[in-house]
């Protein structure tokens, strides 16, 4: 059994998904059933098909359950219209994906800024917020340089400071080191150990790469819409 970190953060309770009907109907979640505590670092596995990337919509509030219960902070987020969804996962939650989704011909200060705008914050206050996020993920000085200046590494630096830049409860990361070599995986996952350790955010990050799990404190895995392996990984960050 795993350890516990802190408070339920999320709580799914035998949550399933099917999409299509009739003969077409496919069930990529059968009945899953996780909770992930406030302070956690949860790696999330499983081949292709297995349900995890699904999985991880719902908890996003990109895609809702067919049935089941998704409680975030307590909250039954089935329960909750469009807008209030949009409104949980603009609040609480961040996301960093595998192909860094940068604005090209903006700056990462600006890039960094986005969550903030679309929150009705101050110039004043956006900028400042920013300042300390690239500081944080070790950009200080590339604020005025565009994606297309920087390395892949450090363009998924960038996008990891916009994901923080509102403070978030959880980062849901998708394959975050997919785009990079070797050497630049290392560097963002200790990036985001550093952040789980010290900032006390929430991780859940679905990746193929057996070298990046070994980061997580937890790993799920997932096989055929189930979850099939709920342990520790040993790792004390």
């Amino acid at each position: 059994m795993k350890e516990s970190y802190g408070q339920p953060l999320i709580v799914l309770s035998g949550v399933t998904k099917i999409f299509g009907e009739g003969q077409a109907a496919v069930e990529a979640l059968r009945g899953v059933n996780f909770r992930v505590d406030e302070g956690e670092f949860v790696a999330v596995m499983g081949p292709s098909g297995s349900g995890k990337s699904t999985c991880m919509n719902i908890l996003g509030c990109l895609d809702m359950p067919t049935e089941g219960s998704y409680l975030f902070k307590g909250i039954e987020v089935g329960r909750l219209s469009r807008n209030s969804r949009a409104l949980l996962r603009r609040h609480y939650q961040g996301f960093v994906f595998q192909g860094f989704n940068l604005l090209n011909r903006t700056t990462a200060m600006e890039n960094v800024e986005l969550p903030l705008i679309y929150r009705g914050i101050a110039s004043a206050e956006r900028r400042g917020r920013a300042m300390h996020a690239l500081e944080t993920v070790g950009l200080k000085g590339w604020e005025t340089h565009t994606p297309g200046e920087l390395s892949g590494g450090q363009q998924q630096r960038v996008a990891i400071a916009r994901a923080i830049v509102t403070g978030p409860a959880v980062l849901l990361a998708d394959e975050p080191t997919g785009n990079l070599d070797t050497a630049r995986s290392r560097e963002i996952m200790e990036l985001l150990t550093l952040l789980n350790r010290d900032s006390g955010i929430t991780i859940i990050m679905v990746t193929h790469e057996s070298d990046m799990v070994a980061y997580a404190k937890r790993i799920i895995r997932f096989l055929d819409g189930l979850v099939a392996s709920d342990e520790n990984n040993g790792r004390h960050n």
